[in-house]
């Protein structure tokens, strides 16, 4: 390859925004040099690496976007642990069926169970697959909310919880929230209603919901919609962190079993 033709085709390869194919171009014009690779195989393997690369980068922005607290996958799940959870359900919701059909997901159980992972793990699964997804927590969204409520951005600030395909909210019930939070939480569920998929996860059963809300008509009005299409997971085992703990021997035998 002559030095002009191949400047000739760097600036035409920056032009048009390709960045893999710059790296692989030498490499692949060799190998099809010795191979007698015909010029449309050739380009197909160009253009399979600058996709690829695309869809990374594709993968890491919205996964960046998500703010998702950490990264692990259903593989990293041991299921062997938590055996009151079905691996083949979870599997199956791995197809992201309940996001194609705007439903609900809530993981009910313990701290330390794993509803966070499963939820991060369901979220991966739906970006690769290009569906939208955002993480928060209660307190993060009232919060949000309340100050945008403060400086009168609340619409736009609405928006960021009711585009995405998939909102996740991570541990309702670890505090009680106050009249003004409870209904702006009420206001995002209902606005997503049969919009887009909701999932959450929770150390308190929906008997005790009333409480968190301060208000039981509220948090009756709030299942309703968030049950109304949904799959309840309940988790009922040990906490992975105790386990890890007992591993590493920071408890005595009599002392874990109590």
């Amino acid at each position: 390859m002559t030095m002009i033709l191949q400047e000739r085709l760097q600036s035409a390869l920056e032009e048009l925004g390709c960045t893999r194919i710059p790296e692989v171009l030498h490499h692949y014009a060799e190998e099809a040099s010795e191979e007698n690779i015909s010029y449309l195989e050739f380009l197909d393997k160009l253009l399979q690496e600058e996709l690829a690369a695309k869809h990374d980068r594709f993968i890491k922005m919205k996964t960046r976007l998500a703010r998702l607290p950490y990264h692990k996958t259903l593989d990293e799940f041991d299921f062997t642990f938590q055996t009151s959870i079905d691996e083949r359900r979870i599997r199956d919701l791995a197809t992201l069926q309940f996001v194609e059909h705007q439903e609900n997901l809530i993981f009910l159980g313990p701290p330390g169970v794993g509803k966070t992972h499963l939820a991060v793990a369901l979220a991966l699964e739906a970006i690769a697959r290009r569906y939208t997804v955002y993480f928060t927590t209660p307190h993060d969204l009232v919060q949000d909310l309340q100050e945008a409520h403060q400086t009168n951005t609340i619409k736009r600030k609405m928006r960021k919880y009711i585009k995405p395909n998939i909102l996740i909210i991570d541990e309702i019930g670890y505090r009680k929230m106050e009249d003004t939070a409870a209904h702006f939480f009420s206001q995002i569920v209902s606005e997503r209603y049969e919009k887009g998929a909701i999932i959450l996860t929770s150390n308190k059963s929906y008997g005790a919901w009333g409480d968190i809300f301060g208000d039981p008509v509220l948090a009756t009005a709030i299942l309703d919609r968030l049950l109304h299409h949904s799959s309840t997971i309940n988790i009922k085992g040990e906490s992975y962190r105790i386990k890890e703990k007992k591993k590493a021997g920071f408890f005595k035998q009599d002392e874990a079993q109590k």
